[in-house]
């Protein structure tokens, strides 16, 4: 693979120079592109020009006619991961008020897997999925003014929800389902469908911020309030509750994570967790939060697990506390304790994700403290199904990432 993907660039290279085609971001990009390619041929070359120098990311590999076909990962006849196929798709072009974006990574969601499976509503086949990714902007077509080629950016999650609260409208466009999703090479947004994400990441790391991290930033920050000293519980350590700890301890909170694995918790401990539970071993986890909070409860819960853990979240919490339900891990239904709710006068706010304007306000916050996300793994573009299946086994810490 990799003595064809260096053939492939040699190819564009000569072309290049024959002026059979153009640079896309200009002479001055692609110059050094073949620079440092012919470095890399005298040093044994092995990797891909986009890891050495991730600041240029697509940029590298972009030397391309626009009519070249890209590589993209569709569900095509049927649901399950079996069933993802590596397509060729004609290229885009950018129309007035669109731009095309150079994916170079994507992240993987548990919304995600729930789509391959065929668990997500109104969602039709063929579908290209996944909704997180990041890249660099290619193309820009007439009237674009926000964002420039070159640009390194990140697809929103909801293509429609700018700002202010969410309307049936606004999430109506989500990406990786209805909308196609960002596992292909290009991919051609409306303009006022991206946001710049903080300089000091790579590509994989921006990837995994439009739907984990802006889920947990809306759920502790934005809904939450979130105050110095608040006490908040996580539940896991897969990738909403690891942006959750980060956020919680960047902001002064006070964190307990709850999980089935010492060795997950030992790793929340190193990242900051201040109180950690196995839930294995003390199943009536609800009763240990308590002591730890001197009987008082907690002020903030993400609730992630659903069928199996909502009810004990509800006697975690404190008087007047607020139980954020974004997760639905071990089932959709259950009896609710009533009395618990109206009792404690409880807050319970289902949500997904947030708007453009909270992405930025995220982004804000993440550069200023120097924040990176927890990533489990990054694997090729070509290893799609088995981040699937990693995910779906539990095996992951944080978030699993793809290199397109």
């Amino acid at each position: 693979m990799e003595r064809a993907w260096l053939e492939a660039v040699q190819r564009r290279s000569r072309e290049f120079e024959q002026g059979l085609v153009k640079p896309v971001l200009g002479e001055e990009v692609s110059a050094r592109a073949r620079e440092e390619l012919e470095n890399q041929r005298g040093r044994g070359f092995t990797r891909p020009p986009t890891s050495m120098h991730p600041n240029l990311g697509y940029s590298y590999y972009a030397m391309h006619t626009r009519e070249q076909a890209m590589r993209a990962w569709e569900l095509q006849d049927d649901w399950g991961i079996e069933h993802l196929r590596l397509v060729d798709n004609p290229a885009p072009t950018a129309r007035p008020g669109q731009i095309v974006v150079g994916m170079g990574a994507a992240s993987l969601n548990y919304r995600d897997l729930m789509t391959v499976q065929g668990k997500s509503p109104g969602v039709k086949l063929p579908l290209i999925p996944f909704s997180d990714g990041a890249g660099e902007v290619i193309q820009v077509g007439d009237g674009v003014t926000r964002v420039a080629e070159g640009d390194r950016v990140c697809p929103m999650f909801f293509q429609s929800w700018i700002d202010g609260g969410p309307t049936a409208e606004r999430r109506s466009k989500a990406l990786g389902g209805p909308l196609p999703g960002v596992l292909q090479a290009e991919m051609l947004l409306d303009a006022e469908g991206v946001a710049h994400f903080p300089a000091h990441l790579s590509l994989s790391e921006a990837a995994t911020l439009p739907c984990a991290a802006l889920t947990a930033w809306r759920a502790l920050v934005v809904e939450g309030e979130l105050r110095p000293h608040d006490t908040v519980l996580l539940q896991g350590t897969g990738g909403v509750a690891t942006f959750a700890l980060m956020f919680a301890k960047v902001l002064g909170a006070r964190a307990i994570v709850i999980s089935s694995s010492d060795k997950k918790l030992e790793q929340a401990r190193a990242r900051g967790a201040d109180d950690l539970i196995n839930y294995r071993s003390t199943p009536e986890w609800e009763r240990a939060v308590m002591e730890l909070t001197d009987g008082v409860g907690v002020d903030h819960i993400l609730e992630l697990g659903g069928k199996e853990s909502i009810n004990r979240s509800l006697k975690a919490a404190r008087v007047g506390g607020k139980v954020m339900i974004i997760g639905v891990l071990s089932g959709f239904s259950q009896e609710i304790a009533m009395r618990s709710i109206y009792g404690k006068n409880l807050r319970l706010i289902g949500l997904s994700v947030g708007s453009r304007a909270h992405f930025e306000d995220m982004s804000r916050t993440i550069a200023q403290h120097g924040l990176r996300p927890v990533i489990d793994t990054t694997l090729p573009f070509d290893a799609v199904p088995d981040g699937l299946r990693r995910m779906e086994a539990g095996a992951h810490v944080g978030k699993i990432c793809f290199e397109l």
